[in-house]
């Protein structure tokens, strides 16, 4: 064989090499994946408490399998649904994201928005994730979505809106004399800098948005359950707020888990600055996890690494889209 025929040769089991993956990739960013996690954050006593924690939808209205997907989530039957946010890719996204929310939203829950629920998404330069900041860049005037509209919705259905705000609720079905309260804090995107901490509210403040909320029969009185802080990108000085306010978990997506990872090591990128070892999963905050001996003195953390891609790069590798049920029971 000629060294032509020799490079020939090699140059094609790249090309064929490089397709497989790209294919790879491709059929990886369709398969939707329930995370099940253990988190021993509740009181000793106290009975377990689920949440169904998804993010990064980036729906487009032809993701029918997506669509069917979500809905199936209603039969897990959770306590309490919070989404953090970067649910539409699409300017037509939000009859179909209703559509997929419908089944859960007669279940208590919460949510932030993402980037992508302002703004749709607009080809990018794939490379400018490897910078300090993928912010950086040239000024575009990304079209708008309709977030008003999507808040609007949750809203409505009873889901607290946690932008840049605080709020309680009390879940139905608690056990006799003794309230399943949890006590929320949410920001805006960080990512897009409009994240402002909201400050504690009185005691007599609360206890009168607490009287006057429907079907709230008795006042804060007692500890929550837990303590939930809500963002959509965790970014470290959000982190560090809500780990001081108290906070006892904090939910966060963004990320992707970094959507294109290498196996045995992990993500390359988080576009934002939380490491690359905290890009998705279930972590400690600021140190390592509270169930550990290094983690005294932490909070938990989970980040999603989310159900979707931007439309302009619909892959993943190593790590597939997901949604977490967070089991919640009692510290030993």
């Amino acid at each position: 064989m000629t060294t032509g025929r020799r490079a020939l040769g090699a140059l094609g089991l790249v090309a064929a090499s490089e397709a497989a993956g790209l294919g790879y990739a491709l059929w990886e960013a369709r398969q939707y994946t329930l995370r099940d996690r253990t988190v021993p954050v509740l009181a000793p006593g106290q009975p377990d408490l689920t949440i169904l924690h998804f993010s990064d939808l980036h729906l487009v209205p032809s993701q029918a399998d997506k669509i069917a997907w979500v809905r199936d989530l209603a039969a897990l039957r959770p306590d309490f649904v919070v989404d953090t946010g970067d649910n539409m890719a699409h300017r037509d996204a939000l009859r179909p994201l209703l559509h997929a929310l419908e089944p859960l939203l007669g279940t208590p829950g919460a949510f932030v928005m993402g980037s992508n629920d302002y703004y749709a998404p607009m080809p990018k330069n794939p490379a400018r994730y490897l910078k300090r900041d993928a912010r950086k860049g040239p000024v575009v005037n990304p079209p708008n979505l309709p977030a008003a509209a999507l808040a609007a919705a949750l809203r409505g259905a009873g889901w607290k809106d946690l932008t840049n705000r605080r709020d309680v609720v009390d879940l139905d079905g608690r056990p006799e004399g003794a309230a399943r309260r949890i006590e929320l804090v949410g920001v805006d995107d960080p990512h897009l800098d409009r994240d402002v901490f909201p400050p504690r509210v009185p005691a007599e403040l609360l206890h009168d948005a607490w009287t006057d909320a429907p079907g709230s029969d008795s006042p804060p009185d007692a500890e929550p359950l837990v303590r939930l802080g809500v963002t959509h990108a965790p970014y470290a000085r959000v982190l560090d707020q809500m780990y001081d306010d108290g906070a006892e978990l904090i939910l966060a997506g963004h990320t992707h888990g970094g959507q294109l990872c290498v196996p045995g090591y992990g993500a390359l990128v988080t576009n934002c600055d939380v490491d690359r070892e905290r890009a998705k999963g279930l972590h400690g905050w600021p140190g390592a996890r509270p169930d550990t001996p290094a983690g005294a003195g932490s909070t938990w953390l989970n980040v999603c690494a989310g159900l979707g891609t931007s439309p302009y790069t619909p892959v993943r590798f190593a790590c597939r889209p997901e949604a977490v049920l967070l089991r919640l029971t009692a510290r030993a």
